[in-house]
């Protein structure tokens, strides 16, 4: 399978990257910011974003998609942390910059890949939650998120807005009838590579809030982006019991 993606910030990150990493629907084209999105450092001291999302999180920790290992280099000086993530270039890149236990695998098989309560939290940044394709698939994911956890886990998820209005300018926006709802269609091109095309889901926090009904997860907490972005939010999940 291509790995665009992955291999344009391997190489941005090896100093090597000659071409920018494009992000396209059709025709619609724009240039990925590599460097704003994967190499600025997270560090919760500096920003109440990162203290709240550090404060919902504790190990042993998943880091599900986990990019450059931005987030795993801060929580693996804490306590244990697996950085997964599907682009071979990417888990290279991790592994370069000093993630100890850096991982290839699938956030949406991890009955596959981990025992049950293996882990304490998750974290899923980046808005890859969208690849669950649809209610019933997320419902999938969080009751999989759920039998991978310990009974008082937390998780951080995050995922775009489709009721807020700024949401329909992303790039492969596609509306959907149903409310709480959106799609999104897009790919990434790099040196003439391109990358299989995405459709990503889009849910609102009430839709968020209803596929965990049943799952073990309930959520505890939802937070907006700083002012022009608030289309983003970030949940905080917590195990409950079903009774």
């Amino acid at each position: 399978m291509t790995d665009a993606f992955g291999r344009a910030i391997r190489d941005h990150f090896r100093g090597e990257r000659d071409a920018p990493l494009l992000h396209r629907d059709g025709e619609e084209t724009v240039e990925h910011p590599i460097e704003a999105f994967y190499f600025t450092e997270f560090d919760p001291a500096d920003d109440a974003a990162h203290e709240w999302l550090a404060s919902w999180l504790q190990g042993p920790l998943v880091d599900l998609g986990a990019g450059t290992g931005r987030h795993a280099l801060y929580f693996q000086e804490r306590f244990e942390t697996v950085a997964l993530e599907p682009s071979p270039a990417l888990v290279e890149t991790m592994r370069e910059r000093g993630v100890d236990d850096a991982r290839e695998g699938d956030m949406f098989a991890l009955r596959e890949q981990f025992r049950r309560d293996r882990f304490g939290s998750a974290l899923a940044n980046g808005t890859q939650l969208g690849l669950a394709g649809s209610m019933r698939g997320l419902t999938a994911f969080l009751g999989d998120l759920a039998h991978v956890t310990v009974p008082d886990a937390t998780a951080v998820v995050d995922c775009y807005d489709p009721t807020h209005p700024a949401t329909a300018d992303l790039v492969g926006y596609r509306d959907d009838p149903t409310p709480g709802l959106a799609h999104r269609v897009m790919f990434f091109e790099y040196e003439g590579e391109t990358n299989p095309i995405l459709q990503l889901r889009l849910f609102s926090p009430a839709r968020l809030r209803e596929a965990a009904v049943g799952t073990g997860w309930e959520v505890a907490d939802v937070v907006r982006g700083d002012e022009g972005n608030e289309y983003h939010y970030r949940a905080a999940l917590r195990k409950h019991d079903e009774k």
